[in-house]
């Protein structure tokens, strides 16, 4: 069994607790009561709860820590401690459908990075129906239980799986998605929108799938993934290659060989006149 750090045990042991009644709720998806918060943007009371038993759970561990929540959204804590960034429920839309594909994501962001800078140290997305739990640590590498992740070797694009999300109503734009979308596509083995993307991430540095594009994502969605994809030796960027991810809401990710050549075609996309 490979040994990880304290922080990590918390997160999975909170994942752990949300996760059984995210299960049960699942198997009773119609009976949910639902309310719309935002176009095409739903929240489930089982998002509500899973977020409550995350936040005490965290919060009992690290009673002076903020939080950023997608539904509680932005808790204060001592300025000089790290902070919570937690997603309960990461693919609400595939959950309330009753497709079994969807996540729980936390991650770690310490104030006291290198040059002074904010940074996510550890992550963790969890898949309640699976029993599936991936997790970084900054440094220690990525893993699933005790297996330790590798992002997937292929250098050819035409062998390439690319995960990507398509905006829809509200969300996104389908301009640029499209663009994109035209100049990947020809070239690579398939593209998936399995509609959750920590789980799209955390796949990528499994070598599930070997890239991943995506904007208009929230912090919680992409900061657990993030790090682990950086873990298991892949590259995340904004399109044009940049570190302003999610300044930008702009993510592309994949081993080093595909990343550059998936930043050729994005950027190509992005600079064609639409």
């Amino acid at each position: 069994m490979v040994a990880h750090s304290g922080l990590i045990t918390v997160m999975e042991r909170a994942a752990r607790k949300a996760g059984p009644r995210l299960r049960r709720d699942f198997n009773e998806v119609q009976q949910l009561q639902v309310s719309r918060k935002g176009p095409a943007d739903f929240v489930s009371m089982a998002d509500q709860r899973a977020e409550q038993t995350l936040y005490e759970e965290l919060k009992k561990a690290r009673p002076d820590w903020g939080f950023v929540m997608e539904e509680r959204g932005l808790v204060e804590g001592d300025p000089d401690k790290p902070r919570w960034i937690v997603d309960p429920l990461d693919g609400t839309s595939n959950f309330l459908h009753g497709i079994p594909h969807f996540a729980i994501s936390i991650a770690v962001e310490d104030p006291r990075g290198a040059g002074g800078k904010t940074e996510i140290t550890h992550g963790l997305v969890y898949q309640p129906l699976t029993d599936e739990s991936f997790w970084a640590e900054k440094g220690r590498g990525a893993w699933l239980q005790d297996r330790r992740l590798r992002v997937s070797a292929r250098r050819d694009l035409l062998d390439a799986l690319i995960a990507t999300g398509i905006p829809y109503a509200g969300h996104g734009d389908m301009k640029q998605w499209s663009a994109i979308f035209a100049a990947v596509a020809p070239e690579v083995a398939g593209v998936r929108r399995f509609g959750a993307a920590s789980l799209d991430l955390a796949w990528v540095a499994a070598g599930r799938f070997d890239g991943f594009w995506e904007s208009d994502l929230a912090v919680w969605d992409v900061a657990a993934g993030m790090l682990m994809v950086r873990e298991a030796g892949g590259f995340v960027t904004d399109f044009r290659g940049g570190d302003r991810a999610i300044d930008r809401s702009e993510f592309l990710a994949a081993n080093d060989t595909l990343h550059s050549k998936l930043h050729k075609l994005v950027g190509g996309a992005l600079k064609a006149p639409r």
